[in-house]
């Protein structure tokens, strides 16, 4: 019995380690626990506790039986609302927990707030590919619609209210490339912006004094839409809707194709097509054939040559595609370099800097209102010259508190403000001069060239307006300044030729 007592009283080295690395062990438990009970005391306790854990493990070295408690592992995590959750495992001994502290750095949101998993690339991918897919539909859409407008109209009705539908589907469904599919339909609707603007400066149904004016309704229901969109997506997921099927995230495109879809069926109730294409052939001798039950042969219209178009024409054509380019570019670079950029310089969240975006396009409606009753007395080149000098100005004051480091939400406001009112109220006449400079029978071969402009202006400018603070904010906006300025001198060189009737 002295033995054994004796023997208890003086434990060899190794049962000893057991021991103490027991203990050390329940420690650590009973700290843990600590967590639990107190999440106020987060940041120093995590970095204490880490501390400690290895500490701890580095005193394990000596003992075989330390490779069984070299399983412990971490697992609180901070949640949204700053509490833990702790996952302990026994081991073979019964000491296995775990508990650990979350990096900083490898910090992300919610996966339903992900949507999916997409990449930057991913995203910038579903943005700039309607674009090129309409691009490539025109070719083939203009080649059949005959001149008319019911059959693209309703081509592109369908193919926005599928394409939302299927972008709709893709959170449901868990298809990432759904995304991709839905957008690559929507961008076959895309050919409806060419559309409505060729069927405002269409000389079959619209006067020479009149087309700047229907012009400036359009970039009115364009500013609107584009002010309107970010804050009813931004509202809508604010919302949020717990669904599967209908919530924050997919709301947007199930709002949008119920639009289309109530848009699709009021238009084939209320529009009215133009007549078939028929202009009569001064210059070209029509054959006569009689036929046997006195049909009226049908008038052959004449076909546009390049040998129509005399130099200076040419000069109003580059210059005005030019200029579609430039005002989109703008357009597009701002609204895409604005969520980037106030949450780097103001810590704006993606609902904020879309109800930046809106209320600069909102506070520019009423003046291009005030345009298309000016239209009328005003010529396109003045238009065009006072739209681009306030855009200019914007990004001139921009340029200036990047340099004082005076950036606010005022002087911000102040540039988008004139930014968007300036471009967009110099777009409402590239198309409208044109078709007043060129012959009608050009009317459908300038619709494409300035809706193809306006494509590169629009993808061009994303990619500059996503890249923005990747090359510094000052080497972002004097690239604009030197797009602005080129289309400058090239106004002031064809000044004269730019000459058109007002209206």
């Amino acid at each position: 019995m002295m033995g054994i007592v004796k023997g208890h009283t003086h434990r060899p080295t190794f049962l000893q380690s057991v021991d103490d690395n027991r203990r050390a062990t329940n420690s650590l438990y009973t700290t843990s626990e600590s967590f639990m009970a107190s999440p106020s005391t987060l940041p120093s306790t995590v970095i204490d506790y880490t501390h400690d854990t290895h500490i701890f493990q580095e005193s394990l070295n000596e003992s075989t039986y330390i490779s069984k408690l070299s399983g412990i592992r971490g697992a609180v995590t901070a949640s949204r609302n700053h509490t833990f959750v702790q996952s302990a495992e026994s081991s073979s001994e019964g000491i296995d927990v775990a508990t650990s502290a979350q990096n900083p750095e490898f910090k992300l949101p919610s996966w339903s707030s992900l949507y999916l998993g997409g990449s930057a690339t991913f995203s910038g991918l579903t943005i700039g590919i309607p674009a090129f897919i309409s691009g490539l539909a025109l070719i083939f859409v203009t080649k059949y619609d005959g001149g008319q407008y019911n059959m693209p109209l309703n081509f592109a009705y369908a193919s926005m209210f599928l394409g939302n539908i299927l972008y709709a589907l893709a959170y449901r469904a868990s298809f990432l490339y759904l995304i991709l599919i839905g957008r690559i339909v929507t961008g076959c609707g895309f050919i409806s912006f060419m559309y409505s603007k060729r069927y405002c400066s269409d000389p079959r149904i619209v006067g020479v004094r009149r087309r700047t004016t229907l012009a400036g309704w359009l970039v009115i229901g364009q500013a609107f839409g584009f002010s309107a969109g970010p804050f009813f997506g931004g509202l809508l997921y604010k919302v949020g809707f717990a669904n599967q099927v209908f919530n924050g995230v997919t709301s947007p495109g199930w709002v949008i194709a119920i639009i289309w879809m109530m848009f699709w069926g009021l238009s084939n109730l209320i529009f009215q097509d133009v007549p078939p294409q028929r202009l009569s052939a001064q210059s070209i001798e029509l054959s006569t054939t009689t036929l046997a039950n006195d049909q009226i042969q049908t008038e052959q219209i004449p076909k546009s040559t390049l040998r129509e178009i005399t130099l200076p024409q040419w000069g109003v054509i580059v210059c005005m595609c030019y200029y579609s380019m430039t005002c989109f570019f703008m357009l597009g670079s701002w609204e895409a370099n604005i969520p980037v950029f106030t949450a780097h310089a103001l810590g704006y969240s993606p609902y904020n800097a879309g109800n930046f975006i809106a209320l600069g396009g909102i506070a520019s409606v009423p003046f291009l209102l005030l345009n298309v009753w000016y239209a009328r007395r005003i010529q396109d080149r003045i238009i065009l010259a006072i739209g681009s000098s306030l855009g200019t100005i914007g990004l001139v004051i921009m340029l200036s508190i990047l340099k004082a480091s005076k950036v606010n939400f005022g002087s911000l406001f102040v540039c988008w403000f004139l930014v968007a009112l300036g471009f967009n109220l110099a777009s409402t006449c590239t198309l409208s001069l044109l078709s007043k400079q060129l012959p009608d029978t050009w009317n459908r071969k300038v619709s494409m060239a300035i809706q193809y402009s306006n494509y590169t202006g629009r993808v061009a400018g994303a990619i500059l307006g996503g890249s923005g603070v990747k090359i510094g904010m000052v080497n972002y906006v004097a690239v604009q300044l030197a797009v602005v300025g080129l289309g400058g001198v090239m106004y002031m060189t064809l000044w004269k030729q730019l000459k058109a009737k007002t209206g």
